[in-house]
């Protein structure tokens, strides 16, 4: 059985979302969170913070296998709505990242600019995967219907 990519768009969010996994549990482990490891941040507030991190890198994730299962569906309308709700979610994300940042420490949001840009670009390809029209089996146009 061959597997072909239907949807190219999708394929490519996919794989940006597993390598978003990737990089930001690497960050999370290497640069974040062993930060936290001082006296005067309790265990709790340590756990609290560590899964809060780690729900963004697994949601990456799960994004991404979904893209990629999508990239491959033959009924490009099954996952318009699946793709639509991480849209969404991306969105908000974005919005909350530049919302918090502009509110606790507006002199940093230029540092927010590299997650913001891939969030964009990835967001458009999505778009773009969603706008991807089906095209009909062996080059045929559709058949309208009618009896022959």
């Amino acid at each position: 059985m061959r597997i072909r990519i239907k949807n190219p768009y999708y394929f490519i969010a996919g794989v940006l979302a597993v390598l978003f996994a990737a990089t930001h549990a690497w960050n999370g482990q290497a640069a974040v969170l062993p930060k936290l490891d001082i006296e005067a941040v309790s265990v709790e507030t340590q756990t609290v913070f560590t899964y809060v991190w780690h729900i963004i890198t697994v949601e990456n994730l799960v994004f991404g296998i979904t893209f990629m299962i999508l990239s491959i569906q033959n009924d490009p309308l099954k996952g318009r709505l699946a793709a639509l709700m991480i849209v969404s979610v991306l969105f908000v994300r974005l919005i909350v990242i530049l919302g918090a940042t502009a509110i606790l420490d507006a002199s940093s949001l230029g540092s927010t600019f590299t997650d913001s840009i891939a969030i964009i670009i990835y967001i458009a390809l999505i778009i773009l995967g969603i706008r991807l029209k089906g095209r009909p089996r062996g080059g045929r146009p559709p058949q309208s219907g009618k009896a022959l």
